[in-house]
């Protein structure tokens, strides 16, 4: 299987509900290093998984929907806590969705398998989300 990975960061607020969550229960920022990894398991005829320049841009766009927001605000994420892990399947759907939408261009498309969403929330601690 070859693999792509582009990164980017977003700088978010937010509170989370939940005793568990101690003093994160109360309003507070984050900073997530966000990694998609788009999976092939052929190459497209330029040998390429997909354009970086194209996965860039993907990326950057869905996470301009959370950069400097304070999540408790977006009215798409009201009803759910925007735990680290719940945010990696966000962003992961919100890719998919506009993969499967042409977003890559036919062919690119077409060879893309799995893609893997990676939000790391501080250089000890992380979450992905991943699928077909």
């Amino acid at each position: 299987m070859y693999t792509l990975t582009v990164s980017d960061h977003i700088m978010i607020a937010h509170s989370l509900r939940g005793e568990v969550f101690g003093p994160a229960q109360k309003l507070h920022g984050a900073t997530y290093a966000v990694e998609a990894e788009f999976h092939s398991a052929e190459l497209d005829r330029n040998g390429l998984v997909c354009d970086i320049g194209l996965a860039l841009q993907l990326l950057k766009n869905v996470l301009s929907e959370f950069n400097f927001k304070n999540l408790d605000e977006v009215p798409d994420l009201q009803s759910y806590n925007t735990t680290t892990e719940f945010m990696a399947g966000e962003i992961f759907s919100r890719i998919k969705g506009l993969v499967k939408q042409g977003e890559f261009g036919a062919e690119s498309t077409n060879h893309l398998k799995h893609l893997k969403i990676t939000l790391r929330e501080s250089p000890v601690a992380w979450a992905s989300f991943e699928g077909s």
